[in-house]
């Protein structure tokens, strides 16, 4: 704490490494919202002192209701490490601020330390950086200074008037805050003027991530709100990035493989991250793709977990996911900015936790009795401009496309990246001419459907979004996360062949490479030319005796010469 002048410090640690997406949806310059603006969904405060009030995050003390310590709302989405946060702030009497890099103090509840981006409904301390039960203030409004191994900070240079600056900020009204951190430099804006400017020597008792939090300070009654808060990570230093690299120097993205399930030339979930995986080594980029089988090996170790700084699933999925024994250890990994890549099946998990956590990871999962399963041709001719769709074509291809995802509201931080329209017929029987065939059904005439209503095939939500809405469907996603790890979900991959798709395999590679963390180059990844051998390389099931090696080598070639595609020639 600091001395009684100072009636307040308030925090928000910035513990924004995790979940959420930008304010619409999230873009590649990496802006993140961690607040929805209606709930305090991954906020953890006294609910006495903390709540949701037209938008804001209000932290409020009254006369007959006073803290008496200082007590924080902390963002558990994740820890902070190098990142840049943005928000709007007001505040009506005592002071507050902004928690970043820091600690949870042991035994006291909502009670945090660390590095505070100030601010006061006085006229001293709006922009300091003050270290709470961390060695005090780190520098004055005005400052930018030094602080070396005795613990103290040394003035380097005056970098502002104090009383000019204060003029800057508004008294009981709207103003922006914005902390950068990066290495151990820590600069404070408000208003978009620097406030202060800390570079931190002390590498006994510096801290280079922890937690993000908002404070409410003892004392008088005073009123605190935040909106639009935002985060993104920027470049950090070796020793603080997600996950360590691969003995080569490279990112290394960790393929688990599930079980063979469904016969010759459907989920061939080993042949086709050995296909993948061989093509990311062979790109010349600087990502180690390691195949993991889950059928041979088991789920993997926690050291090899932890080496990766993305891990792909390509494997079934619903209640026997393998991710939904493993929920905490991969939330622990995500937490740290490891990325996330589900597969076709694999985006299918069950409602509750397992849901939320892939929500959470990926921006959007399968939900059974809400999402479906068809078979359709898909035609994809337009990309939004992101990382994950550099170099790739317009393509068509027919697959057990999944739709109607869960995402999260309003699609929060989630980019759209296969987007069509399916047809009418995936859900109702329609006549030659295209229209929608009735039947009598309790005395009332309905669409007859073409699949039975279940858990996977057909449900009045999605007849609802598709025959009443006619609203387009996504069949991938992507999103960044708060904690700097990115996460990515498709529904396609059940066709075997379909990996034989140029702009198909070049997406799902970009995926990979993004999600690692890498920079994908301006053309794509290198998707190389893929034959029915490589295909068939590391196949899980027995070849067919009948099996047109030449059938499918054709539709291969028809594909990549972008010739007009008919009907699936594997049917």
């Amino acid at each position: 704490m600091r001395f009684r002048m100072r009636v307040a410090t308030w925090m928000m640690t910035l513990a924004a490494l995790c979940s959420f997406g930008a304010m619409t949806h999230a873009q590649d310059d990496g802006w993140i919202s961690i607040f929805d603006g209606k709930t305090l969904d991954k906020w953890d405060g006294n609910p006495e002192f903390w709540r949701v009030e037209d938008g804001t995050i209000t932290g409020q003390t009254t006369a007959d209701k006073p803290t008496k310590g200082n007590t924080f709302i902390i963002w558990r989405g994740g820890e902070t490490a190098d990142f840049e946060l943005k928000l709007e702030y007001k505040i009506v009497g005592g002071n507050s601020g902004i928690q970043y890099r820091s600690f949870e103090v042991p035994n006291e509840k909502w009670v945090i330390g660390g590095y505070q981006a100030d601010f006061e409904a006085g006229d001293t301390y709006s922009g300091i950086n003050y270290g709470e039960r961390f060695r005090g203030i780190l520098a004055l409004r005005g400052q930018e200074t030094e602080i070396g191994a005795d613990h103290k900070p040394k003035l380097i240079k005056e970098i502002g008037d104090t009383k000019e600056i204060q003029t800057k900020i508004k008294k009981e009204d709207w103003n922006t805050y914005h902390v950068t951190a990066k290495g151990f430099r820590f600069e404070h804006r408000i208003n978009d003027v620097v406030t202060s400017i800390v570079n931190d020597g002390d590498k006994e008792q510096r801290r280079d991530k922890g937690v993000l939090a908002l404070q409410l300070h003892a004392g008088p009654p005073m009123k605190v709100q935040f909106r639009n808060i935002k985060i993104k990570q920027v470049k950090a230093d070796a020793k603080t990035s997600a996950a360590p690299a691969a003995s080569s120097g490279k990112k290394k993205a960790l393929l688990l493989a599930g079980n063979p399930s469904h016969g010759f030339g459907a989920h061939d979930h080993l042949a086709g991250c050995s296909l993948l995986a061989k093509l990311i080594n062979e790109s010349g980029l600087p990502v180690e793709a390691e195949v993991h089988s889950l059928q041979k090996q088991g789920w993997p170790s926690p050291e090899k977990l932890a080496s990766a700084n993305s891990i792909t699933i390509y494997s079934d999925g619903g209640g026997g996911h393998p991710f939904n024994g493993h929920l905490d250890e991969l939330q622990a990994l995500t937490q740290k900015g490891v990325g996330i890549v589900c597969i076709h099946y694999g985006v299918e998990t069950i409602i509750g936790k397992p849901g939320q956590a892939f929500i959470d990871w990926t921006g959007g999962y399968f939900e059974p009795n809400f999402s479906v399963n068809p078979h359709w041709d898909a035609n994809y001719t337009k990309f939004p401009d992101h990382a994950t769709t550099r170099g790739v074509k317009p393509f068509k291809t027919n697959d057990e496309w999944y739709y109607h995802m869960r995402f999260r509201e309003g699609m929060d931080g989630v980019t759209p990246i296969l987007t069509d329209l399916p047809p009418i017929s995936t859900l109702v029987v329609v006549d030659k001419d295209g229209k929608v065939v009735m039947e009598e059904k309790d005395g009332k005439q309905v669409p007859k459907l073409s699949r039975p209503e279940n858990a996977h095939n057909n449900n009045p939500h999605v007849r609802k979004t598709i025959l009443e809405g006619k609203t387009p469907q996504h069949m991938a996603w992507a999103t960044q996360r708060a904690d700097g790890g990115r996460g990515f979900g498709c529904s396609g991959g059940h066709v075997h062949w379909n990996w034989g798709n140029d702009q198909f395999r070049k997406l799902m590679l970009n995926a990979i490479v993004w999600t690692s963390g890498t920079d994908v180059p301006a053309g794509g990844v290198n998707a190389g030319k893929v034959t029915v051998d490589d295909l068939l390389t590391n196949h899980d099931e027995p070849i067919p005796a009948d099996f047109n090696k030449a059938r499918i080598q054709a539709m291969l070639d028809e594909w990549n010469n972008e010739k007009p595609v008919g009907k699936r020639a594997a049917e």
